[in-house]
């Protein structure tokens, strides 16, 4: 049976560093929730407190609503999967599945039915027999996350733990990552500074930044609807647009930008720009529209020169020079008509609710 997690106002200081600062979480029991950020923003520290390696400084940790704060890592029966693998080389991949069952004193003959059982989950029948060393790097990654998971932990704690395969094997172990996922039903806790693994992956997208979390939600969530610079930035490609108020309504707001004159519909969930101020939107690539000739006059359109075209198989990722400055656009490569190339002067254009009025936090 897996286990909610809840973190309530932890802090972790080195000196007068805060590797985390005043976080409180709840990720509910069977979830799949993705601690996602920069390089040094502080979720591998949260995963660590949460596995019961790093102490929190101040704060509680709670499994199923028991306090495991002050509990060491082996009481918390927790499984985790580090980046490294961790297997032991001298050990079988058999004997590397059994270990933790010895360890609780399991039966024999209960210990081999359920290595095989766990060799069968991840699919690698009839490999107990070899060594780590004869493995390749996607099946080691498997036999880590088989003896993680044998003892039937209530969490799985994976510390970027697809990071060292290459992109084509990553791709896999994530779906199947997923597939693992939704047939035991256990509480997955998954740090990656990867943005398409995380959204790709998770049913939850935690997103921490110095310390702190910036924003949380499903990722579809995130990525249409970022409430800053920072998470629309880190998520994702994005234009951002600043401009200048003009006039307000309930409905939408007219903006002066790059000696332009656009127009952005407001949303009742969204953040409400003040008159007179200044504004900033973000703009996702594939929301923008390339065409030879200027749009009609209810859309948004800037005049452009591509500067960079990338062909990236189904889609073209284009750079453009703007009045807005650069801008980048993501067109399907699939459909009829000339190829975009470097030098074409072209409109860009985009639906007046496609943008999303962003907190500036640079």
């Amino acid at each position: 049976m897996s286990a909610s997690i809840t973190l309530e106002q932890v802090t972790k200081s080195y000196g007068s560093h805060l590797a985390s600062d005043d976080v409180s979480l709840e990720i509910g029991a069977g979830r799949f929730v993705t601690l996602l950020g920069p390089s040094g923003s502080g979720k591998t520290t949260l995963l660590m407190m949460i596995a019961g390696f790093v102490r929190p400084t101040k704060g509680r940790i709670l499994a199923g609503g028991r306090d495991i704060t002050n509990e060491p890592p082996e009481r918390r029966e927790f499984g985790m999967v580090f980046q490294g693998y961790a297997l032991f080389p001298n050990m079988t991949v058999a004997e590397n599945l059994a270990f933790p069952l010895k360890l609780r004193g399991v039966a024999r003959e209960t210990v081999d039915k359920e290595v095989r059982r766990m060799l069968d989950v991840v699919h690698l029948p009839g490999l107990g027999g070899r060594y780590p060393r004869e493995l390749s790097g996607g099946q080691q990654q498997r036999v880590a996350l088989a003896r993680a998971l044998i003892f039937n932990p209530k969490v799985l704690l994976l510390d970027e733990s697809l990071s060292a395969l290459d992109k084509k094997l990553r791709a896999g172990l994530q779906e199947e990552l997923r597939d693992l996922h939704a047939r035991l039903g256990t509480t997955f806790v998954f740090v990656t500074h990867d943005q398409e693994e995380a959204l790709s992956m998770s049913d939850e997208i935690v997103i921490v930044n110095r310390g702190r979390i910036v924003q949380r939600g499903a990722p579809k969530a995130l990525y249409d609807r970022p409430d800053t610079r920072f998470v629309a930035d880190f998520l994702g490609r994005a234009n951002f647009i600043e401009g200048a108020v003009t006039t307000l309504s309930d409905r939408e707001v007219a903006y002066s930008a790059g000696g332009l004159s656009l127009r952005h519909a407001l949303r009742a969930d969204g953040a409400t720009p003040q008159p007179a101020q200044p504004i900033l939107l973000g703009l996702r690539p594939e929301k923008l529209r390339l065409a030879s000739e200027a749009p009609g006059a209810t859309e948004n359109a800037v005049p452009a020169e591509i500067t960079l075209v990338t062909y990236e198989g189904a889609d073209y990722h284009i750079r453009a020079k703007t009045p807005l400055g650069s801008m980048q656009a993501v067109v399907a490569s699939t459909g009829g008509g000339a190829s975009p190339a470097r030098g074409d002067k072209v409109w860009l254009s985009w639906d007046q609710d496609a943008a999303v009025v962003l907190r500036d936090d640079r």
